[in-house]
């Protein structure tokens, strides 16, 4: 691949201007936006997540829509519904705002399940049905939901089915000392003008295009070993993890794994996988895939802590060049 990736670099230099640090965050932004997948950001208050959708949506020249989850929000008010129009007669339907590029979903655990579902809907089969009626979502189409990790209050848990349709979990974590003294300058002064690098229409063919990444056999082998061992840690001589773990991953878990890593590939302007990128991604795809036991909360052993034992346990396979040479 020559100058393929050149567009998704300068896409993340403009969002750059705009956002102090994150790397790892708009990375994945990035990753689920080409593989058409949707992200799950947890972190506390003020650390930019919104501004990030919104810089991103502007770097692409993408709409961007924001919705605040809140206890009585009904389904109608995400997707729409259909409003009587008086003078004629008719009923006319309203679309909601998921019809948008980028949806940020804010705070998504403070909403009821039945609102949940009708998102979940949205996400999976990228298109809504109001009456009798199917309306799809723009293309591209990226949701960004986050969690506040320090509240319970007034929340409810997601659904683990609705979680699994997350390709990623990201964690996002306070700036450094270094950091937060650029995002303060920053705040002081008036924000640069963002200017759109790619088009959407071009970001759909960027889609295309990453999928035909090449990924070696070994390294979809490795992907399935590393599912299957949350779900049976004792075949990697791991069995002492067995009692924190209640549930595995999910077979999305391998499956988003792959196509991850190889929109992470295309952004880094190449046409094959490399074991490493499919390490560095292994901890969001995986983490919110996990269903812990009471066990594990009374240990304080969390999904990253159990990951981690599975990775080091793991042989990494190293892809002969041959393969990745292909015609």
């Amino acid at each position: 691949m020559n100058n393929a990736a050149t567009p998704m670099e300068q896409v993340l230099y403009e969002v750059k201007k705009t956002i102090v640090g994150q790397d790892a965050l708009l990375e994945r932004m990035l990753v689920a936006l080409l593989s058409r997948g949707h992200l799950l950001v947890e972190g506390v208050p003020g650390l930019a997540k919104t501004l990030a959708v919104k810089a991103l949506a502007g770097a692409i020249g993408g709409q961007f829509h924001r919705v605040q989850f809140t206890p009585d929000l009904v389904p109608a008010d995400i997707v729409g519904t259909r409003v009587y129009h008086q003078p004629s007669g008719e009923f006319q339907v309203s679309l909601g705002p998921v019809f948008t590029n980028l949806l940020l979903a804010d705070e998504i655990n403070r909403a009821p399940a039945k609102v949940q579902s009708a998102l979940l809907e949205v996400m999976q089969e990228q298109q809504v049905t109001i009456g009798r009626e199917t309306h799809r979502v723009p293309r591209p189409f990226l949701v960004m939901a986050t969690q506040n990790p320090i509240e319970s209050e007034g929340t409810y848990p997601l659904p683990e089915a609705q979680v699994d349709r997350f390709m990623m979990k990201v964690l996002v974590d306070y700036p450094s000392s270094t950091e937060e003294f650029v995002i303060v300058e920053r705040a002081i002064v008036p924000p640069p003008a963002s200017q759109a690098i790619v088009k959407t229409e071009r970001l759909v063919e960027m889609q295309t295009q990453a999928e035909r990444v090449y990924v070696d056999p070994a390294l979809i082998e490795y992907s399935v070993r590393l599912a299957t061992a949350t779900r049976r840690p004792a075949d990697v001589g791991l069995g002492d993890l067995a009692r924190y773990v209640s549930y595995g991953a999910s077979p999305r878990a391998s499956i988003n794994l792959v196509l991850a890593a190889r929109a992470l590939a295309y952004i880094r302007g190449r046409d094959y996988v490399l074991p490493n990128e499919l390490t560095e991604l292994a901890l969001d795809v995986l983490r919110h895939r996990l269903v812990l036991s009471y066990e594990a909360l009374s240990d304080d052993v969390t999904a990253d802590d159990v990951l981690n034992q599975i990775l080091a346990r793991l042989p990494v396979p190293e892809p002969s060049l041959t393969s990745m040479a292909r015609p």
